[in-house]
């Protein structure tokens, strides 16, 4: 099945029991061919059944304790690829910034690993993501308007460019500017000397259980192709371990620390509108129509569904 996209393209996949969310924004000459899930006929159907449980009888997942979560921008050009703790995430936005440049926000739960990034500025669009999962903001920086809402808002966040301490270091592993490396003990250190709140006071956006999620009457989806700007990102489903892995062009992606290959559980594509903003810069930086319910695609164990988000 070949998905007709007519405006902006929102993935989220889903890490472990976490999730990868890309934004992918599109016009209508490159609409035909962005999703492209299987060889079904285009005007097939597809219908979304999914159980509904009460709360009290849902699996309890990894993610749920009352720590709060961080959420980390993370720089996806040049010599900040690949990056490195995007597997301990529970989800990560990729968002076109400008210049037909794609920027992730990862949203880190309690993260198993020590060192997240290289880190970069944030754009308005990542702020109201962070502010929906109640995160500690962490960036380097950031746009006018985007250091404008973190003030106006007083949001908890760490600013790698006016943060005292060790929270941020610069590998000479990677060039400039593309080499700020997060300390994720350092965060927790700065937000307890700013008396930043530690511990969860809303719900995920997302309820993580760990049952498995029957999708059997959708169209089928071993490959999931994203074809964005700059790179050509697919997900290829691995029947052994249940899991898409990340491909840009024909090589998987990996762990830059690690050497882990990126995967993930489930992917979630919505449909937004995106503009260009009135910043008098240049750089053609992007905003995005990011409220209200959005037409979207479920993706999961080889399966996808169409459903309102």
């Amino acid at each position: 099945m070949k998905v007709k996209i007519l405006v902006a393209l929102l993935v989220i996949v889903v890490i472990g029991l976490g999730v990868l969310l890309a934004i992918k924004f599109v016009d209508s000459e490159e609409a035909k061919k962005v999703v492209d899930m299987s060889d079904k006929d285009e005007n097939d159907v597809i219908t979304v059944g999914i159980e509904n449980k009460k709360e009290s009888e849902k699996p309890k997942s990894k993610y749920d304790n009352d720590k709060r979560n961080i959420a980390v921008i993370i720089d996806n050009v040049g010599s900040a690829i690949p990056q490195t703790g995007l597997n301990e995430a529970m989800i990560v936005y990729e968002a076109y910034v400008e210049g037909n440049l794609t920027r992730y926000l990862a949203v880190f739960k309690d993260p198993k690993v020590e060192d997240i990034g290289p880190s970069r500025s944030a754009r308005p669009y990542f702020i109201d993501y962070a502010m929906e999962n109640d995160s500690i903001f962490v960036h380097y920086g950031g746009s006018p308007k985007a250091l404008s809402e973190v003030e106006s808002f007083n949001m908890n966040n760490v600013n790698g460019i006016d943060s005292p301490g060790k929270v941020f270091w610069r590998t000479n592993k990677k060039q400039a500017p593309h080499n700020a490396i997060v300390k994720v003990a350092e965060v927790w250190k700065y937000a307890e000397s700013r008396k930043y709140r530690t511990t969860a006071k809303d719900r995920n956006v997302l309820n993580y259980v760990v049952d498995e999620v029957d999708l059997s009457a959708g169209a089928p989806a071993t490959t999931v192709n994203v074809p964005y700007a700059t790179s050509k990102v697919k997900y290829v489903y691995n029947g052994e371990k249940k899991l898409y892995e990340r491909y840009v062009g024909n090589s998987v992606q990996k762990d830059w620390l690690s050497g882990e290959v990126l995967t993930t559980k489930n992917i979630i594509i919505t449909f937004a509108n995106n503009y260009t903003t009135d910043e008098e810069n240049g750089y053609g930086r992007q905003a995005i129509q990011n409220i209200g319910t959005l037409d979207g695609y479920y993706i999961s164990n080889r399966n996808g569904n169409k459903n309102k988000m």
